[in-house]
Parts: structure tokens; C-alpha cells; sequence
């Protein structure tokens, strides 16, 4: 009969990779699920006290500003499917604003403001359509980027496709050509960064490690069979162990560069749960559903080194472009990361969001971190994500 094990949260999405020698100290720590009995008969909280406090932590919030913020993020996330559809060819993107508590709609038609205003969104009068931007994007795509390039996005609030250069090698000739053929293709602002992205692979619990090979990783989600986490940490067949070293599963899928996700199916004698680990920090999070949040929403992120860490959506659907080849439908944060947090939960209230890819800097001096997806993977896969 195998190990029963704890349950342990999901890593963050980025590319954190740490060698087994230099895993980190903390991954064996159990942390045990509520009572059935009890996450059935208690009504939920709009927040943990936890998650407050991680908010108030990363972002400057009070634990009242945060609930409150909490509380308008989910009511933009639900008005922008609608809002997409009210402004249907004149849609020019959207994003929630924290200065408001509302979500902003771009349009490039003043006859569709009306009809958005009415969905309970305020709206941008705007020149370039969400469509036009997206395509001038996708030929960026097509581009092969040098690697002064750290990355580009479609950026509502500027309408335009940001092209996010290492401010070190902004006047390098090879960064200046794709900037110029990058402009031929449409409107395109430049945007600085301290440093390149890296994936951060280190190690079924989101947030909680695994190891394959000589690297350890973090868990995203569970899903109905196994987990979903970040591609780089391993190839289709790699064989998983967990965070006590017996045998877990097996990659069953993985993509890296392009994409950068994978699937695991676990073992008999392991199990999945809708749950990403707190760490402490907070109680463990359920997960009741894969909504996704609009720009500007705050988010926060589990993983085996870091553990609990928050920031905000800068950006999505960025293409990052790292050392081993170009990622595509990134969705970029202002949260921190380091090695070992690739593949770990990133979650917007108890709504999931993605599995950590890379980015740069670190938990001491900032950073930004980007994750891939959850709606992506699950459907590249067909899986089912498990929750509450």
C-alpha cells in the first residue's frame, strides 16, 4: 500500500526550476484539508483573512480595501463576456480599474458606448479594434525575435501591441530592426524591462512539488486524473515523484517552447482535490471554477518556494520570448517568483487561473512573473478541472 501523503498546494506557473541538491527546505510541510463535513455546511467567505493579509502585503491594501476589491473584481469578470459581445466588431479590449472598481471597455464606435454603459462597464472611445490588434500581434509571431526582445502583448489601455525590450540592449541593431519591422505591421508602443525573462523550474495540491529528473517543480491544478503544470519541467513519459520522492506519474502530455504546459496522470494510491496550498500564509484555497479575470484584477500565486505571493494582471496574451524559443497566449503579472515555482497555481479569488511559466527578478527585490492559461490546457487536453 503507498504513503498516504498530505495535501499540498500548486506551484506558480513560471519557468522556476531548482536542481534536487538545492530544493527548498520547506517543500515537506503537510497541510491537511478542512472537514468534509464542514467545507459543506459553512458559507464562503468572499476572502480568508490569510489571502487579506497577502493582499494587504503585496499590493498595500487594507484588509477591507481588499475585500472590497475582491468583491468588484468578480462583478467585472462577469460583465466582460457580455461586454464583448455588446460591442461586438467595435470591441477594443477591457480591463478592470482598481481607481473605479469598474471595468473600462474600449470601443471604437461611440453608437455602441450606450449599450456597454448598460451592462454596468464604463467605456474608452478608441481608434484600432481588439481584432485589428490581434493580428497585427500574430504577425509579430511570425518574426523571429533577438534576445534584447523579452516579449510582446496586446495593450488595451494604450489600444496598441507593446513590445517589451531589455532597456540594456534597447539600441542594439538587432532589437531596433524588429522594433522598425514590428511598427510596419501596426501601432506599437516600446516598453522597458530590467531584465530578459528565465524559466524557474525547481519540483496533488497546487503549489505543492514534484520532481522529475534532477529538477523540482510545483503542482497548478488537479485536474480529473492527475495535474496540469508547466511543460518546461518535463517531457511526455517523464516520470513524476512526489514531494516524498515515491513514484506519482507520468507526463502524458507537454509542450515547450510554443506553449508551456503539460499533464500528468497520477498514480493509484495518489489523488486529486480542488484545492491550492496556503502555505501558511493562508488556509488552503478551493477551487470553484477557472473564470478568468480581466487586466488589472489583482491575482496571487502558489508555489514550492515562494508560496503565497499577489500582485495584479498586467497584460495577456503575450508571446515571451525566452532563451529557449518564443512562448505564445502568456498572461502577464506583477507577481514575484523564483526557481522551483514553474508550473505552480495561479488563482483570482477561488477562480483559477493559470500554471507559472518564467519571468525575471525575485521575491526580495520584485519582479514579474507570467503563467499559461488553465482554460488553454484544459481544453489542449481535454481534461476536466477539478472543483469544489
Amino acid at each position: 500500500m503507498k504513503h498516504t501523503i498530505p495535501l499540498r498546494a500548486a506551484a506558480s506557473a513560471l519557468l522556476l526550476t531548482v536542481a534536487l541538491g538545492t530544493a527548498h527546505a520547506g517543500v515537506a510541510s503537510a497541510v491537511l484539508l478542512p472537514e468534509p463535513a464542514a467545507a459543506s455546511s459553512a458559507a464562503v467567505p468572499s476572502a480568508s483573512a490569510g489571502m487579506l493579509d497577502a493582499m494587504r502585503r503585496d499590493l498595500g491594501l487594507t484588509a477591507s480595501q481588499a475585500e472590497e476589491r475582491l468583491s468588484a473584481e468578480k462583478a467585472a469578470a462577469a460583465v466582460e463576456k457580455t461586454a464583448r459581445q455588446a460591442a461586438g466588431a467595435a470591441y477594443g479590449g477591457s480591463w478592470y480599474d482598481p481607481s473605479t472598481g469598474r471595468l473600462v471597455v474600449a470601443v471604437t464606435d461611440r453608437a455602441e458606448e450606450s449599450e456597454v454603459r448598460a451592462l454596468g462597464a464604463d467605456t474608452r472611445l478608441v481608434r484600432h479594434s481588439a481584432a485589428s490588434l490581434d493580428r497585427a500581434k500574430a504577425r509579430l509571431d511570425t518574426l523571429g525575435a533577438p534576445t534584447g526582445v523579452a516579449g510582446w502583448h496586446v495593450d488595451p489601455r494604450t489600444n496598441s501591441v507593446v513590445v517589451t525590450v531589455v532597456r540594456t540592449d534597447r539600441e542594439a541593431p538587432a532589437v531596433r530592426a524588429f522594433v522598425d519591422r514590428a511598427r510596419a505591421g501596426g501601432p506599437v508602443t516600446v516598453a522597458e524591462t530590467a531584465q530578459a525573462p528565465r524559466t524557474y523550474a525547481a519540483g496533488t495540491v497546487g503549489g505543492d512539488p514534484y520532481y522529475t529528473g534532477n529538477v523540482r517543480c510545483s503542482i497548478g491544478f488537479s485536474v480529473h486524473g492527475g495535474f496540469v503544470t508547466a511543460g518546461h519541467c518535463g517531457q511526455a513519459g517523464a516520470a513524476v515523484r512526489g514531494w516524498d520522492g515515491s513514484a506519482m506519474g507520468t507526463f502524458r502530455g507537454s509542450s515547450f517552447p510554443g506553449d508551456d504546459y503539460a499533464y500528468v496522470g497520477i498514480h493509484s494510491g495518489w489523488w486529486t482535490v480542488p484545492v491550492v496550498l496556503g502555505w501558511g500564509t493562508i488556509p488552503d484555497q478551493l477551487v470553484r471554477g477557472s473564470t478568468e479575470a480581466p487586466v488589472g484584477a489583482s491575482i496571487c500565486r502558489s508555489g514550492s518556494t515562494t508560496h503565497w505571493r499577489c500582485g495584479t494582471v498586467l497584460a495577456k496574451n503575450e508571446t515571451v520570448n525566452y532563451s529557449q524559443g518564443a512562448v505564445h497566449q502568456m498572461t502577464k503579472t506583477s507577481v514575484c517568483a523564483e526557481g522551483g515555482d514553474s508550473g505552480g497555481s495561479f488563482l483570482s479569488g477561488d477562480q483559477a487561473q493559470g500554471v507559472t511559466s518564467g519571468g525575471w527578478g525575485n521575491c526580495s527585490s520584485g519582479g514579474q512573473t507570467w503563467f499559461q492559461p488553465i482554460n488553454e490546457i484544459l481544453g489542449r487536453y481535454g481534461l476536466t478541472l477539478h472543483t469544489a
